[in-house]
């Protein structure tokens, strides 16, 4: 049996990256490929848990920046082994909203965590193990801000300072500079049309 094939949409907040899976559902739908949907952190019973723990804003103990990291893997570990590989086995098709890109954007350039750090808890976790088309969908951070706003309450993560998204998002760039084959970039800012055209476009190519 032919595995299916894995996809992750990345982004700052505010990009888009839920419409965007929505067609992306759509595609697959129309070439009537079998997926399943996920997100991280999240996707089981025990990584919604952990997502819970991390978005939540706390007053009683600030997370320390070694938890958050740890809680993500933690999440993503459940994951991968109990959902996403054993559906890719099985020849279906999987979009991810966040992966592993996330954690090297967020923990390690928003964080300022050490990247080897964090390289070596994913070899232990993923053990190489990495999306066959990841789509980075990029915005200013202030308009993906004002975007996020408009949703109502922020979570912990969308509490931090404007300096903390930037650094997100130019490591985001870096990471897709440094791996063009696999991350695709995409304008977050144009009309939600274009980008689903332009997303359109990289399917195709993944799949014909």
């Amino acid at each position: 049996m032919k595995k299916g094939i894995f996809i992750t949409l990345e982004g700052t907040e505010g990009s888009g990256k839920s419409t965007q899976i929505q067609v992306i559902e759509q595609y697959l739908k129309d070439k009537g490929r079998k997926y399943l949907k996920v997100r991280e952190p999240g996707g089981t019973p025990i990584s919604e848990d952990i997502r819970h723990l991390l978005k939540t804003p706390r007053s009683d103990d600030n997370m320390c920046d070694t938890t958050e990291l740890l809680l993500m893997y933690a999440a993503r570990a459940q994951l991968v082994n109990t959902l996403i590989k054993p559906n890719l086995e099985n020849g279906v098709d999987v979009i991810c909203d966040r992966h592993d890109l996330s954690t090297i954007a967020y923990q390690g350039g928003g964080r300022g965590m050490d990247m080897q750090d964090i390289k070596a808890i994913s070899n232990v976790v993923l053990h190489g193990f990495k999306p066959d088309l990841t789509i980075l969908l990029d915005i200013d951070p202030i308009a993906g801000m004002q975007r996020a706003r408009t949703r109502g309450e922020l979570d912990r993560f969308e509490q931090a300072k404007m300096d903390f998204f930037i650094r997100v998002r130019n490591t985001y760039l870096e990471c897709a500079k440094a791996d063009p084959e696999h991350i695709a970039v995409v304008d977050g800012a144009m009309q939600k049309e274009d980008v689903s055209k332009k997303i359109f476009e990289i399917l195709d190519k993944l799949y014909d």
